[in-house]
């Protein structure tokens, strides 16, 4: 069944209301490998019921709606469909608890053309359930590989920057674990690929990888690492495309090349040097 432009533009989630309690952002933050230094204490404010301080990509985990690409109905091959990029833009800062509504719309369809697939853009509004505070927006760019084609389309989403060809202003290593992925997946991401050696094989990796989103808030840890170690409310916003995957256990490079509150920054995997978060993009509030 092919895409019918029409039908998906005009698809209708239902609004979601999640819960969350600081054991929940707790969880997220040990999943980004927080606390790896026991005598840190801008990081131990991430992993502490007291006080918790919250990373602001946790709210890439709540409130997503789940599989509903896989629905027949929307004429996607769900079997193909890479997670492309990410957006995130924040409002204001979350509190440790509370709850947050869920508003989902596809913003955009693209054609990119028969054999060179497709892609399917949601916006996700957060808002404060309680007192309909904006807290960020959220753009998931999904990369449908089978499924290009289909002869009506929007134009693309502006593209990230490029990578400056100068030698970056910080570099940040950070560890990742062997058992990564089983941590982050307690965030709700319980896809098989990242934890079944057989259903990676199957994906054609030879061993699970890292969630793409694990990388994507592990470049957020960076970021606020050098810039915001006391204040995560500074980062305002993150982007970035997914290159390639990570293997867990592998160390992750953060380059950062910053002009005032615009910072660009990739991803690698180290002992690889192979970039696995390209066209970064990230903003600080002063």
């Amino acid at each position: 069944m092919a895409i019918d432009y029409h039908n998906l533009r005009n698809w209708k989630f239902e609004d979601r209301i999640d819960r969350y309690t600081a054991r929940d952002c707790m969880i997220y933050a040990l999943g980004l490998g927080y606390g790896s230094d026991p005598i840190d204490e801008n990081e131990l404010r991430y992993v502490h019921e007291e006080q918790t301080a919250v990373v602001p990509t946790f709210l890439a985990t709540i409130g997503a709606p789940n599989g509903w690409a896989a629905d027949p109905a929307t004429g996607i091959d769900w079997l193909k469909i890479l997670h492309g990029e990410h957006r995130m833009t924040f409002h204001a800062p979350m509190a440790a608890h509370g709850a947050v509504r869920s508003t989902t719309r596809v913003s955009r369809v693209v054609d990119k053309g028969a054999g060179k697939g497709a892609l399917v853009v949601t916006i996700r509004e957060i808002t404060d359930a309680e007192t309909g505070k904006p807290l960020a927006t959220v753009e998931h760019v999904s990369f449908c590989r089978a499924d290009g084609g289909f002869g009506q389309g929007d134009e693309a989403p502006e593209a990230l920057p490029g990578t400056p060809e100068r030698v970056p202003d910080q570099v940040v290593l950070l560890s990742t674990l062997p058992q990564q992925a089983l941590l982050y997946r307690l965030n709700g991401d319980l896809n098989p690929v990242h934890v079944l050696p057989h259903m990676a094989r199957t994906a054609g990796f030879d061993r699970p990888i890292l969630h793409g989103l694990c990388t994507y808030g592990m470049a957020a840890r960076a970021l606020l690492q050098i810039y915001a170690p006391t204040a995560p409310e500074r980062l305002t916003g993150i982007a970035a495309r997914f290159s390639s995957p990570v293997f867990p256990g592998e160390s992750l490079r953060t380059e950062v090349w910053r002009d005032g509150s615009r910072l660009q920054f990739r991803v690698l995997a180290h002992e690889r040097d192979k970039v696995v978060l390209s066209n970064g993009v990230a903003s600080l509030a002063q």
